[in-house]
């Protein structure tokens, strides 16, 4: 699958029916202002001249519009938490990061990876726990205000290869900017529902000043009425769009769980369960119509006009086009036999132990050589290969246990990051420790200290993943505590004079990813411009990828020639070294492409993919720098 034009055609067809949302607006004003006219407005007797009704008209569409967008609005703020408000606003709890529970472990585990492959930062992790049906949701304005929330559903009745694909298909929305559209659509619903409302208490008050018999009780009744009927009107074709929008983004976000998980077993297992089991994908919760869009499963008995997927057999087939109904029976029955039959003896996993490989239930991850990890990066998307979340799980399970539990909580986690940028350099290490202790105090420069020595023991390809890790617990912390981590990371990889890609990459992530935590609604969407606009930006961030996956300019200048080739072919382009002071001009040209059009984005990181692969490897230093480009570009890491 092409994931970029697949997008850009979802994404298009997204923007017309948003398009239709705003006709229904037009068509609801024009109906009350309809009804207001007959109403209130002047019908002169024949011969008789017509005074204006405009001033009448106007100040019935401005309060409709008004109230609808007033509601429309108030909604979406009330949302402003991003994905941790629409989780809550549906009965979420939190997954604790510290939990027992082997289910919301292995949840935890699967999420974790599924970030690490994927190169978003972990998100915040719900559980509906008292919903039985077979079902998840992902919301938030941007990757990094992210929530996921699964139902006990999931974690009772999926295997782990069932779960990730799941998982899988609520990233893909992440990733293809679906969540902001999901709020709006939750927003315009509300707005236009409360006209409904309005309407019931207009009729209230009508009544009222009819029992006193005030000659305007009717006419304030007969609008009340319309509001009410209208706003019902509104509502129904408002949820015929909202299915249709969500219709056209699960085919892709089904097919883009495929790509992440280099198989089908999974999600197609987990629609097959739904099909089979009871309780299907439904979902209990009170606002189940608000975040019908976002599930990974109808959130009701499936109804043609307002469904929010395509039918189930229809998902199955797209992801194996052989399967026929009938097998559902047979899949059915061995699951039965399989309840009904004693349960095996196995071995299990010691606590605190390596989980098992994805695919391989009970098997677990060897240790894993930085070496090796090193090379499993470079791995070609060769299905036969090691999949994408196989090589998270070995860099997920690579990573020392004091690390990993010291990124759960803020401090600690704080510590962790200001251990990553600190030199070991014999002489550097006094000026920054200075540093730390001046931003911090000494109990945090001492943490940090400490946590240099854990750090010997990461693998170099981990050490970004650590921070994808780390992202919630850092979310934690106060806007000027963060704000004070970002600038002092600046000062320590300052204090020789330069920067070396690895502090950039940490500093330039952090600072991407918590600034948009902060404001999550000012996170950019795809804008329109095509290659060309932006041709010296594309030629300056290929060369800078270049230069640094080579130790020569020759071999620089070769793989930028074939980056070139793939942007810009047929052109003549004359290569230029990247300049001394490289960071400001790198940032400005990754802020300039990340107003490309999907279609654009997918020719420049196969552009920048080319010079990586120029000459035959990928370094940990070409790996980091590509994911802070994609994390920039807000599009998904390409498998290498």
């Amino acid at each position: 699958m092409d994931f970029f034009a697949q997008q850009a055609r979802v994404r298009g067809s997204s923007r017309r029916l948003v398009v239709l949302f705003v006709l229904a607006v037009v068509a609801i004003v024009t109906a009350i202002d309809a009804v207001v006219w007959l109403v209130l407005g002047h019908h002169p007797a024949p011969g008789e001249s017509a005074p204006s009704d405009l001033p009448l008209l106007f100040a019935s569409s401005l309060a409709v519009l008004g109230g609808i967008g007033l509601s429309s609005l108030f909604r979406i703020m009330s949302l402003a938490g991003g994905g941790k408000a629409v989780a809550e606003s549906v009965g979420g709890v939190p997954v604790p990061v510290d939990t027992r529970d082997p289910q919301l472990r292995q949840l935890r585990n699967v999420i974790e990876e599924v970030a690490i492959a994927s190169g978003v930062p972990v998100p915040d992790i719900y559980l509906l726990a008292d919903e039985p049906g077979i079902n998840a949701f992902a919301a938030g304005y941007s990757p990094s205000d992210a929530a996921v929330c699964v139902t006990r559903g999931c974690l009772d009745n999926l295997s782990r290869d069932e779960l990730q694909g799941v998982v899988a298909h609520e990233f893909s929305h992440v990733l293809n900017g679906d969540m902001r559209l999901n709020i709006r659509l939750m927003g315009l619903l509300f707005g236009i529902l409360v006209l409904s409302v309005v309407g019931r208490q207009v009729i209230w008050y009508g009544s009222g000043r009819s029992s006193r018999r005030d000659d305007g009780g009717g006419q304030v009744w007969m609008i009340g009425l319309a509001l009410i009927v209208v706003g019902y009107i509104g509502y129904f074709f408002g949820r015929l769009i909202q299915a249709a929008v969500a219709r056209s983004r699960e085919s892709l976000a089904d097919a883009s769980a495929v790509q992440f998980t280099r198989q089908t077993d999974g999600i197609a297992g987990a629609l097959k369960k739904i099909a089979i089991f009871s309780e299907g994908s439904e979902l209990q919760a009170a606002r189940k119509h608000e975040v019908a869009h976002m599930l990974f499963g109808e959130s009701e008995p499936f109804n043609a006009l307002f469904a929010t997927h395509p039918p189930l057999l229809q998902r199955i087939r797209a992801l194996e086009p052989g399967f026929r109904e009938e097998e559902l029976a047979r899949l059915a029955e061995s699951m039965q036999q399989a309840a009904e039959a004693p349960p095996a003896t196995t071995a299990t996993p010691m606590s605190g132990g390596p989980s098992a490989m994805p695919g391989m239930p009970g098997m677990a991850v060897p240790p894993v050589l930085p070496a090796v990890l090193a090379g499993a990066a470079a791995a070609a998307g060769d299905p036969a290969a090691a999949t994408g979340f196989q090589r998270a799980a070995a860099v997920h399970q690579s990573m020392p246990a004091a690390l990993s539990e010291a990124v759960k909580q803020p401090e600690s986690a704080l510590a962790v990051m200001l251990a990553l940028a600190l030199s070991l350099r014999a002489e550097l290490q006094p000026a920054q420790r200075r540093i730390v202790a001046d931003a911090f105090g000494d109990d945090m420069q001492q943490a940090a200290q400490t946590m240099v020595g854990e750090l010997e023991a990461l693998p170099p390809i981990a050490r970004l993943p650590l921070v994808a890790m780390a992202f919630p617990a850092l979310k934690q912390l106060s806007d000027g505590r963060q704000q004070t981590l970002l600038d002092t990371l600046d000062a320590l990889v300052k204090v020789d004079g330069r920067v070396d890609l690895n502090e950039y990459c940490l500093a330039r992530l952090l600072r991407l990813q918590l600034q948009e935590a902060r404001q999550p609604r000012r996170t950019p969407i795809d804008g329109l411009k095509k290659l060309p606009a932006c041709r010296d930006s594309v030629i300056l961030v290929c060369t800078i990828v270049s230069a640094a996956g080579c130790s020569d300019e020759t071999g620089a200048r070769r793989a930028w020639l074939m980056a070139m080739q793939n942007a810009f072919p047929g052109e003549a382009i004359e290569w230029a070294p990247p300049p001394p002071a490289w960071q400001a001009p790198f940032e400005s040209a990754l802020d300039d492409l990340d107003g490309l059009m999907p279609v654009a984005k997918e020719l420049v990181i196969q552009s920048l993919a080319r010079a990586i692969h120029a000459d035959g490897m990928v370094s940990v230093e070409e790996a980091e720098l590509l994911r802070v480009i994609c994390a920039s570009l807000h599009c998904p890491i390409p498998a290498l």
